[in-house]
């Protein structure tokens, strides 16, 4: 049976027992979930909860979800652009393409993999066998910055920084149509979809997320931006940027859907991470260059005509 324990922080509660496990499981149904919760398998803070239990800050979560066969998760030598590393974190450049952690059915193939490979073993527990070491994640078809802990004090002093908002996280990407501001905030809460329950939505009930974009180029019919991300909710990014009825160029879940530039999924590249270190107490700024399927989009978009 795999076992799995999440601590709720002050930013994620507010929601119900079975949304916040969704959260964390996106390929498990909610349907799955609450026969989960059903059969006593969630427990929150070692006792049983109704899937309708609000959670709060501070309540340890334990998930025991029965494997179809035994947990397996093992290292790969898969080759991984490693940007920073030292005793206590690795700043890793990910490829798009590439799944962070595995799931359940799927154990092969991961950055997890890939890390359990390339550290010995040496990677933060708290997140237990499936995400030892991963601090927070990128979508699969997201490219670009990610950090991971290689102890549990580091991961704690990460966790804390994503917690207050002091992590800088810059992502550049690529809308379909024209966004007229130069600057724009969105602040506009992020839930679960009230009926596609795999995709994430702005919601009345959802949690406060906040997304600031920045201008960077206008072409005839896309634009190219920096958004920064104040809040760090699931598809963040996405969700937002098609909620202001720009979604990203190549993303077929939130409305960017092309077959113009033949992408595997969206134009979104994490370029700049900066952090306090865990135990140097220096801040640290790391950026990785844009992949070239994006570079490559960039200079068949530049041909056109710009618009002022």
């Amino acid at each position: 049976m795999e076992r799995e324990m999440f601590y709720v922080s002050e930013e994620d509660e507010g929601v119900r027992l079975d949304v916040y496990i969704a959260d964390q499981y996106q390929d498990l149904s909610r349907s799955y979930i609450q026969k989960l919760v059903k059969d006593d398998l969630i427990k929150v803070n070692q006792k049983p909860q109704k899937s309708r239990y609000i959670v709060k800050g501070g309540d340890e979560i334990e998930v025991l979800i029965p494997p179809a066969r035994e947990l397996e998760v093992q290292p790969q030598d898969i080759p991984i652009d490693v940007v920073y590393e030292d005793e206590d974190v690795i700043v890793l450049n990910k490829p798009q393409d590439m799944v962070v952690h595995p799931a359940p059915g799927n154990y092969k193939g991961t950055l997890v993999n890939a890390l359990l490979y390339h550290c010995k073993g040496s990677l933060s527990s708290i997140n237990g066998v499936i995400r030892p070491g991963i601090v927070h994640r990128i979508d699969k078809d997201t490219s670009g910055l990610l950090m991971v802990a290689k102890n549990n004090h580091s991961h704690k002093s990460l966790a804390e920084q994503l917690k207050e908002h002091s992590i800088t996280r810059k992502y550049h990407a690529i809308t379909l149509g024209i966004i007229k501001e130069n600057k724009a905030t969105i602040d506009a809460p992020i839930g679960r979809h009230p009926i596609h329950r795999l995709k994430m939505a702005v919601v009345q009930d959802g949690r406060r997320a906040i997304t600031h974009i920045n201008i960077l180029e206008r072409f005839k019919d896309h634009t190219y931006v920096e958004a920064k991300l104040e809040t760090g909710r699931t598809h963040q990014i996405r969700v937002h940027l098609s909620y202001i009825k720009h979604p990203l160029l190549g993303d077929d879940i939130y409305g960017g859907k092309t077959t113009k530039f033949n992408l595997s999924g969206q134009a979104l590249h994490a370029k700049v991470l900066g952090f306090v270190h865990p135990t140097k107490g220096e801040y640290m700024e790391f950026e990785a260059p844009l992949p070239p399927s994006f570079e490559k989009v960039l200079r068949v978009l530049r041909s056109s005509t710009i618009k002022p």
